[in-house]
């Protein structure tokens, strides 16, 4: 299949392993820390209506996402806030929208998503054998600059020459555009690249529209079959040994 230089992995389901309880509960300290920070402020509102206003912040995130673009982490939370009462965000103090932002992002921290089995070991194998490693990330209520902090924590940093998040690029996978700003920071083709995921629409179709090579990672039930990848494997520590058999080092 050709000479790669280049590595570029999803995050969420492929080096990172979340699941919905901990997602709940990142959204119940969310709710919390702003009923909180509100209360402090002179406002009180109920948890129920935080909740919808938090749905609503999503239900407004995810119609963007569709149109495979995003909002910046502070533009999701002023979103948020108006989503609580219109103008909200106007009328509250910095301190308060700070607090907010704080308990909105921090949430992740609390509750963090466990890397996945294998991830550093392979990580380290595909840095060690010469090749370029990226990340490209749909980011959702979690911005990317604390995830750089949560790579650092997990020592897991060092092996990225390029992370790119949709929240700081504002486009979404599977738009080819963000595929390309990876490449461009990689110094690499889309000939001479891989990516691997989890998710045929994002990361599989997003790779093949951008000319690079496509991995799928685990079987993805349910999804609906609207790209096919060039290869799947199973688990990450297949990795290493796939890219040194069918992708050869450029």
């Amino acid at each position: 299949m050709g000479y790669i230089q280049a590595i570029t992995f999803d995050l969420w389901q492929t080096l990172i392993i979340d699941t919905r309880d901990l997602g709940r509960a990142r959204t119940h300290t969310r709710l919390e820390g702003t009923k909180d920070s509100l209360n402090k402020a002179g406002y009180n509102f109920t948890i129920d209506h935080l909740l919808e206003a938090y749905r609503t912040c999503y239900r407004t995130c995810k119609t963007i996402h569709n149109q495979e673009k995003d909002f910046t982490f502070d533009e999701q939370v002023r979103i948020f806030i108006d989503s609580i009462e219109p103008d909200l965000h106007s009328k509250l103090d910095t301190h308060t929208i700070d607090r907010i932002t704080y308990y909105y992002g921090e949430a992740f921290f609390n509750f963090p998503a466990p890397v996945a089995p294998g991830a550093v070991e392979t990580l380290k194998k595909i840095q060690d054998r010469g090749y370029k490693i990226g990340l490209i990330s749909n980011t959702g209520m979690t911005p990317g600059v604390l995830f750089r902090r949560y790579f650092q924590d997990n020592q897991m940093l060092e092996f990225f020459q390029a992370l790119v998040f949709s929240d700081e690029v504002r486009l979404t996978k599977p738009s080819k555009e963000i595929f390309d700003i990876t490449l461009a920071k990689l110094k690499t083709e889309p000939s001479k690249a891989v990516h691997l995921g989890d998710h045929i629409r994002n990361d599989i179709l997003g790779a093949n529209l951008a000319g690079m090579q496509s991995i799928l990672l685990g079987e993805a039930y349910g999804q609906e079959k609207i790209a096919i990848p060039h290869l799947q494997i199973s688990s990450l520590e297949e990795l290493p040994e796939v890219l040194s058999r069918v992708y050869p080092l450029d």
